[in-house]
């Protein structure tokens, strides 16, 4: 079991900063991989962002070059650093863990850009 809880999100205005936190309950030296996703109104969850356990990422095309995924495994935590940001950016933002013994998802944490 994996319990996960995000914080961070919050109200920015375009061309601004957020950072997000994801802090698991346990450690996640040992989980596959670690994604956050999110979902606006009225459309399907997305992949945002992956780490592996060895520290490759992956990001979706509408966010490359200004987010950036991380992960501090003594700390238990994954992070999002979003910059430049966008309205088309303001959704619900979801942490996942990926583990050889489940899958599991935090509650989410809304982000709303202002244009």
């Amino acid at each position: 079991q994996v319990q996960l809880v995000e914080s961070g999100g919050g109200l920015v205005q375009a061309g601004g900063s957020l950072r997000l936190s994801c802090a698991a309950s346990r450690s996640i030296f040992s989980i596959n991989a670690m994604t956050w996703h999110r979902q606006a109104p009225g459309k399907q969850r997305e992949l945002v962002a992956f780490i592996n356990s060895g520290g490759s990422t992956r990001y979706a095309d509408s966010v490359k070059g200004r987010f950036t995924i991380s992960r501090d495994n003594a700390k238990n935590t994954v992070y999002l650093e979003m910059n430049s940001l966008k309205p088309e950016d303001t959704a619900v933002y979801y942490c996942n863990a990926l583990a050889t013994w489940g899958d599991y998802w935090g509650q989410g944490t809304q982000v709303t850009v202002s244009s």
